[in-house]
């Protein structure tokens, strides 16, 4: 399982910014692993944070 494709997929599922907790227990992981791939895909300009500590896919 590519946890980081299963987070992007989590944040566009909900379709609003969520917090790394709540992308967490959506997708069944640890919130310090899905902090980790959403420090990666903010890094690769997948996503960003339009306010602190919440994240969102860029159109």
């Amino acid at each position: 399982m590519d946890t980081k494709a299963e987070t992007l997929k989590g944040l566009e599922h909900a379709g609003k910014p969520m917090r790394p907790g709540d992308i967490a227990k959506m997708i069944y992981l640890e919130s310090k692993e899905v902090s980790k791939y959403i420090k990666e895909l903010k890094k690769e300009g997948r996503i960003y944070s339009p306010k602190r500590c919440y994240y969102d896919i860029k159109k």
